[in-house]
């Protein structure tokens, strides 16, 4: 029998067509983690690395019941214990249960942290969508000024920016502090209220419980009936509206353009103040690439104190599928392959030697094998092989007697040659790769 991954899942690949890269190709999703690392140092966030399942009340008090990453898609289940247990949905939970658990914030005050990995939902598996998708977020706590969230806007964009994508529509809306919400929630209930018989089963059931997530509804018939409803702004405390403009005005500041959408809620219960959601300029089902916002009141729903919070996350799977979209190309920064040839028998151990002195410098190496011993290849087999592997130098090795290598090494994008001995030839390289720059594709 021959067995299959579930439906929902993937494996990610070695792949060395870097012209034409996979989504599913390991040397794509490396270079996406490496951008997200660069720039959540030069924001000074450290990385923090939580369990990939939690006690089910982690999500439950945090999400809200009526959610429905709650009630539709986690996948929960019971030890042996007996304990009710869930497959991690999203990341900022388990964060905040991380922090609080740590006694992170007796340690420093505030606290700027990121995390990345896979996480778990059962949902219709769809382009960008599904069961194991994969998340980088940040998320910063103790800091309640409003220019944070402008700034954590530009964090995100950042990253953006560093994978090439283009065409990004910046949504922001406020939904106000906790007495804002409740002035909005009468009004929008009252507004619903002759429409409920017309509205989706769960806009239904939400109305009671939690009627801004009807604005959030995907149903498009709900849709309709939320385009007249009454705006959040009309409800705001002047707290509120003076934190939503601050934000405003830094994003101009920052020059990052953005518009406000009224209907705009975020699926999650935590949220509260400023919310926003990074889109693509196109007409598609699945156009949203990141969002976030800010969740004062989450630490204590989960037994910590009232602490301000903000952050973000988006699905690495959506970035991946817009880069090859938009075929975006990147230049490496790693030091190119060296490729070995042996010209005679002698040489091969020579070549052997060598290469284990450049791997000590992390200066990557390659041969050809053959039922994995190096063995001698013609000219024209070895150029095949440097094409294939996308080297910037081989070196070409002969021994004479006794055993004294003599080497080529061929800059294969300048075509130009230097002999050099072993001891040169790791700084040789390094200086090659520094100043030719040379495009590696994607």
């Amino acid at each position: 029998m021959q067995y299959q991954a579930p439906k929902g899942v993937f494996d990610i690949l070695p792949d060395e067509n870097f012209e034409t890269p996979s989504f599913q190709s390991s040397y794509l999703w490396n270079f996406v983690e490496t951008v997200c690392r660069q720039v959540a140092s030069s924001y000074n966030f450290k990385e923090i690395r939580t369990p990939i399942f939690e006690q089910t009340e982690v999500f439950t008090r945090s999400s809200g019941e009526t959610s429905d990453i709650v009630s539709k898609e986690m996948y929960t289940f019971q030890d042996k214990g007996e304990r009710s247990l869930t497959l991690r949905p999203e990341g900022t939970a388990s964060v905040s249960r991380a922090l609080l658990e740590n006694q992170l914030l007796r340690k420093k005050s505030t606290q700027k942290l990121f995390y990345m990995g896979p996480f778990f939902r059962y949902d219709r598996p769809q382009a960008g969508r599904y069961r194991q998708f994969h998340q980088f977020g940040a998320e910063v706590f103790g800091i309640k000024d409003p220019q944070l969230d402008a700034e954590m806007i530009a964090m995100i964009l950042d990253i953006f920016s560093q994978l090439k994508l283009k065409n990004l529509t910046v949504l922001i809306n406020t939904i106000g502090d906790s007495q804002s919400r409740e002035h909005y929630k009468k009004a929008l209930i009252e507004y619903l209220l002759p429409y409920k018989e017309k509205l989706s089963k769960d806009s239904q059931q939400r109305l009671e419980k939690n009627p801004l997530r009807i604005l959030d509804s995907k149903d498009k018939e709900d849709q309709k009936i939320v385009q007249t409803a009454p705006s959040m702004s009309q409800f705001l405390s002047e707290a509120s509206r003076l934190h939503f403009e601050t934000v405003c005005k830094t994003l101009k500041a920052l020059e990052i353009p953005y518009v406000i959408s009224d209907q705009l809620v975020r699926g999650l219960d935590y949220y509260n103040e400023t919310v926003f959601e990074i889109i693509m300029k196109k007409e598609s089902a699945q156009n949203t690439i990141g969002a976030g916002g800010r969740y004062d009141g989450l630490l204590e729903k989960l037994g910590g104190s009232d602490t301000p919070c903000f952050g973000f996350a988006f699905g690495i799977e959506r970035a991946l599928l817009m880069m090859i979209e938009q075929q975006v190309t990147k230049q490496s920064t790693d030091f190119p392959f060296i490729y070995f040839a042996p010209l005679d028998e002698e040489a091969k151990l020579v070549c052997l030697k060598w290469m284990h002195g450049l791997r000590k410098q992390f200066i990557p190496c390659l041969t050809s094998k053959c039922n994995g011993f190096i063995r001698q290849v013609s000219l024209k087999t070895m150029l095949l092989l440097v094409k294939r592997h996308q080297c910037l130098f081989a070196t070409l090795s002969k021994c004479g007697k006794p055993l004294r290598a003599s080497t080529t090494t061929l800059h294969l994008k300048k075509w130009t040659r230097n002999s050099v001995n072993s001891r040169s030839l790791g700084n040789n390289v390094k200086d090659w790769a520094i100043c030719s720059q040379v495009p590696k594709g994607m």
